[in-house]
């Protein structure tokens, strides 16, 4: 998470220097490269999720994280915007290992401290989103691409540092030999229409990811315009987004859930992150950028673990690799609705064709989305007690 946090702030600048268009330009294009990164997450998360259930952890991450560094010393010499398109489609692939990370956990916790497992990892993602923006946008000032040269740097001592502490945490008599027949994004996706509960969460988690991969696509071009702050304002942004989820996943996950309980914790993160879209679908004030992202994070980073965790109850041991590929498929799917809907909304209404000057409607629509997914986790509460009382009958 440092290597792409290294790279988020100066993604856009570079896309309007290989391209030198207007800044409605840069953003259409700027969310054709996030497109297709998460359309290669979506096609190969469940791709590896199901190769470590076969193969193991270990081996499939340490190959992804070696290419993962390749590819940023590609996309570093890309010297076209068809160059990057390519090399971000790549480390779409690479990068796609988040459902291997979720199965760890799985593999090595039990189903009542699953939960707060899933925030350390947040928690991990948030120490590297600290660090990652405030080095990129620092480094960015001086050459755009020297970024992807220390995220290449980063990816290779990750795989030397696995390679000699990563343990194997799925043993040979529970690798699932058949896991590859299914391992393609709409066939992992079937496994969430087993149950109810499985379903609903899949269909919020789909919804909010939507909207959160939305405002990370945007989140620079938009910040640049409405604020006017430059790479290293952004950075500073971004390293608040990761302040905040080491606060929240690696500590206050591990508060709120135990009180409040997992479905409860869903529905109240995403009417406490909707709050942050109406702001900032209106607001004008720098400053109120960077307090605004708190409470969007609260209760994401809250709900999220929650969402997980009871999604893991839903399947036995030897499916934990299989369920957390079509969890991330899910997500990579809303990776490629959500950078589509926010550019190109933000594109159109920042453009003379527009009946309004309106750079903030996608938050608006947004926070309409975030509404409608607290109202399916009621519903998806209700499933999984009902679930709950017929396996104890």
């Amino acid at each position: 998470m440092m290597g792409a946090g290294l790279v988020w702030p100066i993604l856009p600048s570079l896309v309007a220097e290989l391209t030198g268009g207007t800044i409605s330009k840069t953003a259409a294009i700027y969310g054709a490269t996030a497109v297709v990164f998460s359309l290669m997450q979506f096609l190969f998360a469940p791709i590896m999720g199901a190769l470590s259930d076969r193969y193991g952890r270990r081996r499939v991450m340490l190959v992804a994280l070696t290419a993962l560094g390749f590819d940023n010393i590609f996309l570093a010499l890309a010297p076209t915007i068809g160059w990057m398109l390519f090399g971000r489609a790549l480390g779409g692939i690479f990068g796609a290992t988040v459902s291997i990370a979720n199965a760890y956990i799985a593999d090595t916790t039990s189903s009542k401290d699953r939960a707060a497992a899933f925030g350390m990892i947040g928690a991990a993602f948030g120490v590297g989103f600290i660090i990652g923006p405030l080095l990129g946008g620092f480094l960015g000032t001086y050459d755009l691409r020297l970024p992807f040269y220390f995220a290449a740097a980063l990816s290779f001592a990750n795989a030397i540092f696995g390679y000699f502490y990563l343990e194997e945490t799925l043993p040979e008599e529970k690798r699932d030999t058949t896991s590859l027949k299914r391992a393609n994004p709409f066939g992992t996706l079937k496994l969430l229409t087993s149950t109810k509960v499985l379903m609903l969460l899949g269909i919020a988690l789909m919804l909010v990811s939507a909207m959160q991969r939305g405002l990370e696509a945007l989140w620079v071009i938009f910040s640049e315009l409405q604020y006017g702050w430059n790479s290293q304002e952004t950075g500073i942004s971004l390293a608040i987004v990761g302040a905040s989820y080491v606060f929240v996943q690696g500590y206050l996950v591990r508060k709120v859930i135990p009180r409040f309980g997992e479905i409860n914790t869903i529905i109240g993160g995403f009417l406490l992150s909707s709050l942050m879209y109406i702001l900032l679908a209106f607001n004008t004030y720098g400053i109120l950028g960077y307090v605004g992202i708190i409470p969007y994070i609260i209760g994401w980073g809250c709900a999220q673990p929650a969402l997980q965790a009871i999604a893991s109850r839903q399947v036995g041991d030897d499916k934990q690799g299989l369920l957390q590929g079509a969890l991330t498929s899910v997500q990579g799917l809303a990776a490629i609705a959500g950078p589509a809907m926010s550019t190109t909304s933000f594109s159109y209404f920042t453009s003379p064709l527009a009946p309004i000057y309106f750079p903030g409607a996608f938050f608006l629509f947004g926070a309409f989305i975030l509404i409608i997914s607290a109202w399916i986790g009621v519903i998806a509460g209700r499933a999984d007690m009902l679930t709950k009382s017929n396996t104890s009958v």
